[in-house]
Formats: structure tokens, sequence, C-alpha cells
């Protein structure tokens, strides 16, 4: 339930001289899964003890991550019947926020992409790309950002689905409909008391949940020209990302570590989300194919390193 060993399939065992030159990895995380594990499992051991934290005013963050056509879109959408994280948190946290008295809640969402370095609004196509924006409290606003508030399940998933239609994608070797980009699904729960006070207070919790887009070698993929070049951003940014959690994850250490967030679009908006009032979960996607041997391994040692950043909620 919470190992991984990872084999290397150009091992001979009969090979005597290599024998302690064995890639053979063993990895532990918080919870694994196999091929055989269903969305619910996924989202019970992963997201559903977020929620409660969200509705009373902290943070949390969702990743997908792994290399292109492991099943990240699938885990966070899913299809129809089965649906994915993003319908069933939101589900349970409508839910939970029927079943608080004494408290006016509004929640809002907001669903974007990034795509070669620009934000694009996957509910508003049409309004071209967006700036990303510091305000004076420090925290990252995207200026003219579609907002939906709502609180039902169902019209939030024709208008995720209808998202996601909008977003970037592209045939490539290695699979048939690879998003070409991060999509950014953004949660906003406010709550205030009812009993009007002077002075009261509003509480908001965030819920992230990002659908990154696969890391991927080009010699797998085979992408030429405008693909390869996409390619090429979609790396830097998760490159970024990486450089933004190995800092995160040794500050603890001998030399304090500066955390570089402005790197990318990506981590800057997702500043807060990792190194700030957050709790964060990253669920890496992995191919059982022996050919994919070199991401898995990539994969699993940059979430690995993810699991030791250490967050003053």
């Amino acid at each position: 339930q919470q190992r991984v060993v990872l084999l290397d399939p150009s091992e001979d065992p009969d090979d005597i001289l290599r024998a302690n030159r064995s890639r053979e990895r063993t990895f532990a995380f918080d919870m694994v899964f196999d091929h055989r594990a269903t969305q619910e499992e996924v989202y019970e051991s992963t997201t559903k003890s977020l929620i409660g934290g969200v509705i009373s005013g902290y943070n949390a963050t969702i990743f997908a991550y792994g290399p292109t056509g492991t099943g990240k879109t699938y885990t966070m959408l899913g299809t129809d019947c089965e649906p994915g994280i993003y319908i069933r948190s939101l589900q349970d946290l409508f839910k939970a926020l029927e079943a608080t008295e004494e408290m006016d809640y509004t929640v809002s969402m907001s669903y974007l992409e990034i795509y070669n370095e620009v934000i694009r609004d996957l509910l508003n196509p049409s309004s071209g790309f967006l700036d990303l924006r510091e305000d004076s409290r420090g925290s990252i606003q995207i200026a003219g950002i579609t907002e939906v508030s709502t609180t039902n399940a169902e019209e939030i998933m024709q208008l995720l689905t209808k998202g996601n239609r909008q977003r970037t994608q592209e045939p490539t070797a290695a699979n048939k409909t690879s998003s070409r980009s991060h999509a950014v699904l953004q949660v906003t729960v406010t709550q205030k008391s009812q009993k009007k006070a002077m002075g009261e207070e509003m509480r908001i919790g965030k819920l992230f949940m990002v659908d990154l887009a696969g890391s991927e070698r080009a010699a797998q993929t085979q992408n030429r020209g405008k693909r390869m070049k996409e390619g090429a951003h979609i790396n830097r940014s998760l490159l970024a990302l990486g450089n933004c959690i190995n800092a995160l994850s040794e500050k603890g250490g001998s030399r304090a570590q500066f955390v570089n967030f402005r790197d990318s679009k990506l981590t800057r908006l997702l500043k807060d989300s990792l190194g700030g009032n957050s709790r964060t979960v990253m669920i890496a996607h992995i191919s059982p194919a022996s050919t994919s041997f070199e991401e898995s391994r990539t994969t699993l040692i940059y979430a690995y390193r993810a699991k030791n950043i250490k967050t003053q909620v």
C-alpha cells in the first residue's frame, strides 16, 4: 500500500558483473495505488480529508503530475460514469456546506490553462491572454478571469467539460489526446456569520486542483516543430516547479534556500499552494510499461522530493 518497487527492464538476472550496479529502486509514499484502484479509492485516500479544511479557511492544493499519457486528466476530470477528483471534491464541498448552520457561504470558481507561458481563461476563451498581478497583500490575482458562483455540482460538471474542450490538446506519438497545457481549477469558499456584527471576520479557503501537462522526452513523443516548442515550454515550467520543490524541501537544511517562484507563470500562480498556508497533495502518475522506465524513475524521484516539503499551516 505504501511502496513502489521500480525494476530496470534492461537488466539481465544472470549478469554477475553488473549485479552491484542494479538500478532497482524502492520508493515509499503515503499511499500507492495499482491499476485496479477505482476513482473513488484514489479520491478518498488523497483529497477527501482536505475538504473540511477548505471550509474552515485553510487552503488546499492537489497536483496531478507525471509523464504524458499516464492518466492525469482522467484522475482529475474523469468520465461521465467515473467522475474524477474535480467533481467528487466539489460534491463533497457542497454537501458539507449545506450541513453547516449560522454561516453564509459563497463559492466561486475559475478554470484556466497555462499554455506556452501565457494564461487563457477556459470558461471564456475569447478573452485572450490574461495577466498575472500581485496585489498589495502579496496575493497573486489574474486580471480579468471569469469567476462563476454556483452551488450546483451538475452545473459545474458541464462548465468543466466545456472548459476542457477548450484546452489545447494535440496528438503526439505517446498519446492521441495529449494535453499541451497546465489546467488549474481554483475554488474559493468565503464564509461569514449570519448574525450581522460590526467588524465581523470573513474566512476564505481556496482549493486549487492542478492538472499538469505531461513531462515528455522528444525522442519518445517524436515531436517536431511546433509540438517540440510546446514540449520545451512544458518541461521548462515543470523544471521551475521542480526547482521550487527542491528549494522548499531543503529549507530546513544547513543553508537557507531561496525559492524562485518567479521562474514561470505556473510557480508564481501556485506560490501560496507550495510554500504558503496550504495543505498540498501530489498524485504522481507512472506507466507500468518497460519502455517508459526512465520517465517513471524521474517522476518517482520528483514526487519523493515533494514529500519532504514542510509547510507551516
